[in-house]
């Protein structure tokens, strides 16, 4: 599936991933390939993802955290919707 993570100031990431785990207001939850759609608002806390190949930007490779293969990103807030295996996160 492919996962965009936009910021106000830029797209911080446009890439192929395996999994997603976000902090979503009801507590952390995961999509999957083929996961059914979904909208949610999420809260402070940390943005998680896995996959082969993973390209981030030099500009931006700071913002994120890589342990063992597991991308990471702390967010205060944002919105996500996944739709057609593909995950669009809005974070401030």
């Amino acid at each position: 599936m492919i996962l965009e993570i936009v910021t106000p100031e830029a797209t911080l990431l446009h890439s192929e991933v395996d999994l997603v785990s976000v902090p979503g207001v009801n507590g952390e939850f995961q999509m999957l390939n083929n996961h059914a759609p979904i909208v949610s608002l999420l809260v402070n806390g940390t943005v998680k993802f896995k996959g082969v190949n993973i390209v981030i930007e030099e500009q931006f490779e700071e913002k994120f955290t890589n342990i063992k293969g597991e991308f990471t990103l702390p967010i205060k807030s944002g919105t996500i919707e996944m739709k057609e295996n593909k995950v669009i996160i809005l974070a401030d």
